[in-house]
């Protein structure tokens, strides 16, 4: 009879912390084995088990830290005038899809355009639920399981000129894989103006260019590429004044094809960029400065 009613007790108890785990789950998010154990580790105190989950979900996090994250999107947000991109990495394009995942991103991307693409000030931010940015990704990886990092991030924001966007393979609504704000400097405000700020964004997308014109790509690119055409003509055993012609040629056309304004333009690629600008018309029309993001570059 004894071992019978001890029996009972067991099974009660054992109820009792069915019940504590399922709403540790729903609480935290974690797992049913991490949230018993938890359950077991507090004597049943359900806010010291959220205590230590947040603690073990920390040490999860920093685990998963040393992985490769090379999915994820790409998030827009904001106006014409204050516009923002936000990259935001993780392992597998399963997670890049998952409802926490986007509903994470979306939010944080309101917040970094309310920041100007700070990092610093956007970590600290609190988002809708209480906790700051950083807590919340911290949670995140330890409820998807997945290393999860905020990547490139940036802002256009001028009074005298209108941003255009593009992006490109959308995962959902400002989501996607690709990104692209263009801003351009006019007092018109045309339908040509308009067409040509949309066709830019997209030229953007496809071409990659390194800068707006050739003077402004970054001196660490050019020193690269002047150093493999040079070990490339060094291996062909080219003499040195044809092989320094050579060079001289090669550098020129990469500067080129580089060069927002030099690019050929993507809708009639006979034209370049800064040939379509001009045959607009538009007097004052100028491109005052453009991002491009995608996810894993």
């Amino acid at each position: 009879m004894k071992n019978l009613v001890r029996k009972r007790k067991k099974q009660l108890i054992n109820m009792s912390d069915v019940e504590k785990v399922k709403k540790l789950r729903v609480a935290t998010g974690a797992g049913f084995k991490d949230c018993n154990s938890a359950i077991k580790e507090a004597n049943g105190d359900l806010d010291k088990a959220i205590e230590i989950l947040r603690v073990k979900g920390i040490s999860k996090a920093s685990k998963k830290m040393s992985r490769e994250a090379k999915e994820g999107v790409v998030a827009i947000s904001g106006d014409e005038k204050k516009t923002s991109i936000i990259e935001v990495n993780c392992e597998t394009d399963f997670v890049a899809k998952n409802d926490d995942f986007i509903y994470f991103v979306k939010e944080l991307s309101e917040l970094n355009n309310q920041n100007n693409s700070n990092l610093d000030n956007l970590k600290k931010s609190k988002m809708k639920n209480g906790s700051s940015v950083e807590d919340n990704l911290v949670a995140l990886i330890a409820k998807i399981g997945e290393k999860i990092t905020i990547g490139q991030t940036k802002t256009i924001s001028n009074s005298s000129s209108t941003n255009y966007q593009y992006l490109h393979t959308v995962v959902k609504d400002n989501l996607a894989k690709l990104a692209v704000i263009v801003s351009l400097e006019t007092k018109e405000n045309s339908e040509t103006v308009k067409t040509f700020g949309k066709q830019l964004s997209m030229h953007i997308a496809a071409s990659n260019p390194l800068a707006l014109e050739s003077t402004l790509i970054d001196k660490s690119i050019i020193d690269k590429e002047q150093e493999l055409i040079t070990e490339e003509l060094k291996n062909l055993g080219k003499p040195e004044v044809i092989a320094k012609k050579i060079s001289l040629g090669k550098m020129s056309k990469f500067k080129e094809e580089n060069a927002l304004m030099t690019q050929a333009w993507v809708m009639e690629p006979k034209k370049k960029v800064q040939d379509v600008l001009k045959e607009l018309a538009v007097n004052d029309l100028r491109i005052k400065e453009f991002s491009r993001i995608k996810i894993g570059e």
